[in-house]
């Protein structure tokens, strides 16, 4: 006999965080398994599951619901379901305002809140955190319970409120279903069977117990009843659904019914960007392209057929596809930060596109670079095109992001989210916690991951032995399933490092909005991928630290009397090129790690296009793809160049027949198998979607078939097949090593001919890169700048030039030293010079810490004083008698510090030293040990031995756990 038709209205994924154990689409997967039609999706205070839901539902031909549950301020939780779009729009409402109005991870609503915002929804009364649950546990009478009833029939209307029942073999469960049972019968409600899943399969109940002690911050020894009784809340089929409510049969048809309501899915949203406000007489169309050819003669040398021709393909692909608007928008954001002095550069694939160039969103002439705009824009694509711009790190982005705030007020702009996973080490050390396991042990298993995540793909007896850990040890296996359980599920909701989402009103009706950790900020519920989905733009506002430092590096210049235009840069100037032939690149922008400077030397890069190349070389993709090596030897004559298909030679002609980009990728796939753009399109977004093995899988299978009817050998397919498979981990495309290699040019120039500034821009704008401040300041020093200590009578906050070889390390260079006192120190300074150390105490609220700090680093030297006596004397009582004329300081006898002392003095006070290199100072002692100056001058394969500060690890390790360091002698790294 047929069951009767069940659909799970009330599920929640581990988007109810720290309650779900289950990601949407395992749900969705299983509710598919199970036969079922529709999957609600009910989590908590949120809908940030629910695209992911609406993804993979669609993949499966299953209707995804959305929903959510409601956390009243009176007590117990409201799951509510999207019927209509209008419901839609009022659920993100409610929950927007909640969110914002209450600290962050304490979203809650009143009724009154509801009032005005039900219309299009349908309430369901909960499981056992549900509201007449919560009631009737305070109120056993059952008259509060009666009341809320009430109160939902107002607000919802009574067609739309259903009292939920469940049958999880919990204790007075029977009990409490029979008062529910006669409050629905007394209101005239309908009931309704549900199993309120928090996992897909009954083993979910392993995470959901650990989560709860995470929540509750306790661990399983000692949690007791708050864990799960059984494994009962799963994703039960309609069989079971039925056997479970044998009795009540209308309760379990009803959940069919009221699936079949449903009009709203996300495909419905009515998302629109802003339209840019144009001049009379233009419309969107008409305006981009008056603005086009306006830059398009600026940036130009000549308007030639070939450029016209561009210009009009793209311009009418742009208006055909609607996306005018978008790019007036985006160029009004590069205008507005022009007009600011705010440096900005587009990157990433809108560099392929001759009309972001012409309006000055990008630095990259796509028509003299051969880019493919494809790769940027096609017809037929569904999803709209993404602009990045780069900006510099700090305070400069954060105005940029402020006036989108403001230009988009109120509720028309937010970032989008960050979803953040469990992995590596702190997935290890929160399960560790939870089985109450030793710390000792806990850290020995969590420091396998200081690497990255490779024990992820170990045998547990490996990763055991790596610990230091008995392979017999009695929680081990069980930590080893919790880490493998909980590995990449969500834990929280960050912020996209630079993503915001922009709309034409109201982005609260589209998605729930909520505060960020960092003030002034506001976030959807969706990550990026999410967004992109579902057709909602964002333009992505990223902060450079290289960016900032380059700025700062053309205002230092620009005051010392020598302005730099980056504009005009010659990109052929042979001490730029000579300088990254050797490897000479510490601070330099992307070829400064040590992997790009083994490479330089064999690259040995003459143009900018070389530059280009060795961006992207060492990435990933061309890695993984065994690419490198190839494309070196072929560079050195070393090995003969092939091309793959002869059909291919145009194409991959700049890099010696080895695929770099992901360009030459796309094209290879329309020359091979005659893909379209948007087919070509298609197959880039497989590559890029992190997700989804069967979407790339699928992509593949249809290149494969395309490829066969063109009769090309299976050898060939396969290493097609390879490369594009490489590059699904991580593939660069070419415009964005171009404007990559902008930069990276930019920095190589500035460090070549305004040495001082820019290193003293690279101090003042740590951390970035991969280098710490001591290691610039040693490299600088190698380039003959002279580095003077911070000094109170001398420095200002920040890292000044002297002159041109000479920089002065700021006050900020000082560990303790907070802001306020900073300023203090430069407030007093101005009114009169210091007289002595004691005058400045005087004067100043410096903490008795902040003046020893002061003082070991040798701060006070310029006021008579050296470290020690500097120290002696800042221990004496502080006079305070205006009247008493000031005491010189009294003799200390104390001697000054030797030079290992200072050096030791300079790294607790300030991580760095000015002074001798450590090994300087010790290399009496390491007789057998080789300079790194020297280590040219031996055999490859000559065991050495050497010594040196680890300046520098490789993160994550190899797959075989092998982890690479830098280290730095007095000669060199």
């Amino acid at each position: 006999m047929k069951p009767p038709a069940f659909v799970e209205l009330h599920a929640r994924s581990a988007f109810s965080f720290l309650r779900g154990a289950s990601t949407p689409e395992a749900l969705v997967t299983r509710a598919a398994a199970l036969g079922q039609s529709h999957l609600a999706l009910t989590d908590r205070d949120g809908v940030y599951g629910s695209a992911r839901a609406h993804h993979r539902a669609q993949e499966l031909g299953l209707r995804a619901i959305v929903g959510a549950e409601l956390t009243l301020k009176s007590g117990g939780i409201l799951p509510v379901l999207v019927r209509t779009r209008t419901g839609y729009r009022n659920l993100c409402q409610l929950l927007t305002r909640a969110q914002l109005t209450t600290p962050k991870g304490e979203c809650c609503m009143s009724w009154t809140d509801l009032e005005g915002y039900t219309e299009g929804l349908i309430a369901l009364t909960g499981d056992s955190e549900g509201i007449l649950h919560h009631a009737l546990r305070a109120d056993p009478s059952g008259s509060t319970a009666l009341q809320h009833v009430q109160q939902l029939q107002h607000l919802f209307g009574k067609g739309n409120v259903h009292v939920e029942l469940q049958r999880r073999c919990l204790p007075r469960e029977q009990a409490r279903l029979r008062q529910l049972i006669d409050l629905a019968h007394h209101t005239k409600l309908p009931l309704l069977a549900s199993n309120a899943p928090l996992y897909a399969e009954p083993e979910g109940r392993w995470l959901r117990d650990a989560f709860t002690c995470l929540r509750h911050h306790t661990h399983l020894d000692e949690a007791g009843l708050l864990l799960e009784p059984n494994a009962e809340a799963d994703l039960k089929s309609a069989q079971r659904m039925a056997h479970l409510f044998a009795d009540l049969p209308d309760a379990v048809t009803a959940t069919a019914r009221v699936a079949e309501q449903i009009e709203f899915s996300l495909t419905d949203l009515g998302y629109e960007f802003p339209q840019y406000d144009v001049p009379a007489g233009h419309d969107q169309d008409s305006f981009l392209r008056e603005q086009t050819y306006a830059g398009a003669r600026r940036r130009f040398p000549r308007l030639t057929a070939t450029v016209r021709r561009q210009l009009d393909h793209e311009l009418a692909l742009i208006a055909k596809l609607g996306f005018s608007g978008y790019f007036l928008v985006v160029w009004s954001i590069v205008q507005w930060t022009r007009e600011q002095g705010i440096l900005s550069q587009g990157r990433g694939s809108a560099a392929n596109s001759a009309v972001c160039y012409s309006l000055s969103i990008t630095n990259v002439d796509p028509i003299a670079q051969r880019l493919l705009f494809e790769r940027f824009l096609a017809e037929g694509r569904s999803s709209w095109p993404d602009i990045d711009l780069d900006l510099p790190s700090g305070e400069k982005r954060e105005r940029v992001i402020q006036e989108m705030y403001r230009r988009f007020a109120p509720h028309g702009a937010a970032m989008t989210a960050n979803v953040i996973t469990y992995r590596g080490r702190g997935a290890f050390r929160e399960m560790g916690k939870v089985l109450n396991l030793q710390q000792d042990v806990i850290e020995r298993c969590a420091d396998l991951y200081h690497q990255g995540d490779f024990p992820h793909t170990l045998e547990l007896g490996e990763q055991l032995r790596r610990a230091g850990l008995p392979a017999d040890h009695p929680r081990l296996p069980a930590l080893s399933r919790l880490y493998h359980l909980v590995y990449g599920l969500p834990r929280h909701l960050g912020q996209h490092s630079g993503g915001m989402v922009l709309c034409s009103s109201g982005l609260n009706r589209i998605v729930p909005l909520e505060p960020a950790t960092m003030p002034g900020r506001v976030v959807v519920q969706w990550d990026k991928d999410d967004c992109a989905d579902l057709g909602i733009i964002k333009v992505d506002l990223l902060g450079l630290g290289m960016m900032a430092a380059i700025e700062e590096t053309l205002s230092l210049s620009a005051q010392r009397g020598h302005p730099v235009d980056l504009a005009q840069l010659p990109k052929d100037d042979p001490a730029c090129y000579d300088l990254m032939c050797r490897a000479d690149t510490v601070g330099v922008f992307q070829i400064e790690s040590r992997a790009q400077m083994a490479t330089l030397p064999r690259l040995q890069p003459r143009t900018f296009y070389d530059l280009v190349v060795e961006v992207a070389i060492i990435r990933p993709g061309p890695i993984v793809g065994k690419m490198v090596h190839p494309y070196l030897n072929r560079r050195q004559k070393k090995e003969a160049v092939d091309f793959i298909h002869p059909a291919f030679e145009p194409v991959l002609a700049r890099t010696l027949g080895v695929p770099l980009f992901q360009e030459q990728v796309l094209k290879m796939a329309m020359i091979i198998a005659d893909f379209t753009g948007s087919e070509a399109e298609e197959l880039r977004r497989a590559m890029s979607f992190h997700r989804s093995e069967e979407r790339m899988d699928a992509a593949l299978g249809k290149l494969r078939r395309a490829m066969t009817r063109k009769q090309v050998p299976p050898a060939i397919q396969e290493r097609i097949v390879a490369s594009i498979r490489s590059f699904a981990l991580y593939g660069f495309p070419e415009s964005h090593a171009i404007s990559f290699a902008l930069l990276a040019y930019a920095s190589v120039w500035l460090k070549v001919h305004r040495t001082v500034e820019f290193y003293t821009a690279l101090l003042n704008n740590q951390p970035m890169g991969f280098y710490s401040s001591a290691s610039l300041i040693r490299d600088a020093k190698h380039h003959r700048i002279r580095i003077l200590p911070a000094c109170v009578v001398h420095s200002e906050a920040a890292c000044t030039v002297v002159d041109d070889t000479c920089l002065r390390l700021g006050l900020r260079q000082i560990n303790r030293l907070t802001e306020v006192s900073i300023q203090q120190l430069l407030d007093q300074r101005s009114l009169s010079p210091w007289e002595n150390l004691d005058d400045l105490q005087q004067r100043t609220a410096l903490t008795l810490p902040e003046r020893r700090a002061l003082a070991r680093a040798g701060a006070f030297n310029a006021l008579g004083q050296h470290r020690r006596s500097a120290l002696w004397r800042i221990e004496a009582p502080i006079r305070q008698d205006l009247l008493s004329p000031l005491e010189t300081t009294a003799p200390n006898p104390l001697p000054m510090m030797t030079a290992p002392e200072r050096l030791e003095a300079d790294y607790q006070t300030t991580s760095l030293t000015v002074g001798p290199h450590p090994l300087a100072l010790v290399r009496p002692q390491l007789r057998r040990a080789i300079r790194a100056i020297d280590l040219p001058t031996y055999s490859p394969g000559q065991p050495l031995e050497v010594t040196g500060m680890v300046i520098c690890r490789q993160r994550p390790g190899t797959a075989k756990g092998h982890c690479f360091i830098s280290l730095e002698d007095e000669t060199g790294i």
